[in-house]
Order: structure tokens, then sequence, then C-alpha cells
């Protein structure tokens, strides 16, 4: 429940730009608006906690961008990416969340009494703050790259595979996310090479089993790419074999990179324990080295990143705020 508001301390760094600081204190400010995000509302909210949820950009997270999901439970027959988060909203908005979409959260500062989170807009004052923030996807850091993003390289093949009909594509990775990718792709590309820099696929036996047995995907094995070619858009790349050292070119129309994540930590980073990726140590119950801030879903140091896990942290979570504010 929405509490009087204590005075505003002295402090011109509460805020960056003098933006206005909400004469509400809300039990708990969830950062991040994806499957972790979500379930935490649900829980918060459900136990009528004052809940506000902050989203850089539109809500959904990562799963927005999948085009197919059949290893959540509760879907036989699968279901998309959008629409598995668009359940979730509604479940959320079902028990009185406030969401606030495109409000990138800049900075979060503790004092005594409460927490204040300060966004691009805002600055909100909440007991407590459940950081969800995930990650974005990380680059290969070569020459071309940068002058190709969007120009025949993307991370995101729900989002540009229909640009690619009849075309060759490279997909640059071996894990779960590369493979299911490069499956989405074969729907529109003639071809599909996945490029790894190991002799063997890391992702689920399932994923593997599709990917070689599926007549339009081909493999280049122990390869890393070291350049994108291309003039005005993206013609090929250079790859080097790890084990021989030889040079070589593939020609392609498009270049999808899935190698990996880095974590929505940096506003954070001088405030909580991060390890050396960057993620957030948390205890079991998601409490961070920070107390009041509790982290959850992918931002978190953990092995497994899957939606399934995101809501077991999100749960464990929420249930976790719920008994610290009631011990304060």
């Amino acid at each position: 429940m929405i509490i009087n508001a204590p005075e505003v301390p002295n402090d011109a760094n509460l805020t960056n730009r003098g933006d206005p600081v909400s004469d509400q204190i809300y039990d708990v400010v969830i950062i991040g608006g994806g499957p972790a995000g979500f379930t935490a509302g649900i829980y918060t909210a459900r136990e009528k906690l004052e809940t506000i949820l902050l989203e850089k950009s539109m809500t959904g997270g990562i799963p927005n961008n999948t085009d197919f999901i059949e290893n959540y439970p509760g879907f036989p027959e699968g279901i998309s990416g959008p629409g598995l988060m668009s359940k979730f909203r509604q479940q959320a908005e079902r028990f009185g969340i406030a969401i606030r979409e495109y409000e990138e959260t800049l900075k979060i500062q503790p004092t005594d009494n409460y927490h204040m989170v300060t966004t691009e807009k805002n600055t909100y004052r909440t007991k407590a703050v459940i950081i969800a923030t995930g990650g974005i996807p990380r680059t290969l850091d070569v020459p071309g790259e940068k002058e190709y993003t969007g120009r025949g390289i993307s991370y995101c093949a729900t989002c540009d595979g229909p640009f690619f009909k009849d075309a060759n594509i490279l997909v640059i990775g071996g894990g779960d996310s590369a493979v299911q990718e490069a499956l989405f792709l074969t729907k529109f590309a003639k071809k599909v090479t996945i490029i790894h820099r190991r002799d063997q696929l890391r992702a689920a036996p399932i994923l593997q089993q599709r990917a070689q047995t599926n007549p339009k995907i081909n493999f280049s094995w122990d390869s890393i790419v070291t350049q994108i070619l291309g003039t005005n858009l993206v013609e090929g790349v250079e790859i080097k074999n790890v084990k021989t050292g030889k040079i070589s070119q593939l020609k392609a129309d498009g270049v999808f990179i899935f190698i990996g994540w880095i974590p929505n930590s940096e506003f954070v980073k001088d405030l909580v324990k991060l390890d050396n990726q960057g993620y957030i140590i948390t205890d079991t119950y998601m409490n961070t080295s920070v107390k009041g801030l509790f982290a959850i879903g992918d931002i978190r140091a953990k092995k497994y990143r899957q939606i399934a896990e995101a809501v077991g942290d999100a749960t464990i979570g929420a249930l976790a705020v719920s008994e610290y504010l009631s011990e304060i």
C-alpha cells in the first residue's frame, strides 16, 4: 500500500536533471519487463504490495524475439514468444501492477528509510527494489560488424528473418539460441550455415538433431569470424580455422550473431557485488549485497538461463521481498 512520503532529503544527486520525484513511496519497484519481472509483479501485486514495473523499451524482454517456445510448461503445442509474454502481462495487470514502458533506470540510491530509483523521466521512492534487467546480445567485435549492423547483420532472427527470403545466411554460435534461430531461418533462407568455434554444438540434443537432419543447414566447424565483408551490404565473412590457422571466405547475404549476452548491470556496477562477467551476485533468496535490493532472472550470476528458471527466481525473490517488507 502507498504510504505518505517523508520529506525528500535535500540532495541534488538524487536526480540527474531535476526529474520530478514521486510523492509516493511504493512497496516494490521492479526494474525489467521480461518473464522474471512480470512474474515478480504477479506475486507482489497479488499480495497487495503497491508495485510499479519499469521497462526501458517495450515489455516482453528477449522472448519477444523468439518465434516459438516449446519448453515452457502449460503449452503442450508450444507458443510464440510475444504470445507468452502477452499472457504474462495480462496476468500482472489483473492484480493491479503499474507499468511504465520506455523509461530506463539510470541509478538506484539507497537511503535509511527507502531507496531512490531514478529513471530518465522520474525518481521513485520504494521500500524494496527487484532488478530483472536481463542482458543484451554479445557482439563479435570484428572489423565490419558495426558498419553492417542493420545492413545484413542481425541479432534477432524473428525480427529480420523475413527479409532474407531465398538468401544464403550465416549463423554464428553453437548454443541453444543459435541453433533455434538457425532452424527458424530455414523458413526463409535457401541455405543456412552455422559457424562454430568448436567441433560440436553446445545446444540441447533435440535441437542438435533437428539442425543436423535439416537439409538446409550446413556447418563450418572449428571456425571463428575474423571480419565481415561487403560494400554497401553484407557480402560474406572471413573465417579462421582455430586448429589449422587457415583463412578462408564464405559468401552470404546475411549474418546472424548469437554468441551470448552482456548483463544489463551497468547502472548498479558501483552499488552491488558483481561477478567477473558483470552478473549480479545473490544468495539463495535473491538478496544482493545491498539490503532491500533483490536480483532475479538472467541478470543473476548463475549457470543456466531459461524462461522457466527466470520464473522460479522471480517467485523466490517476490516471496523474499514480501517477507523483508513484513519485517521492516
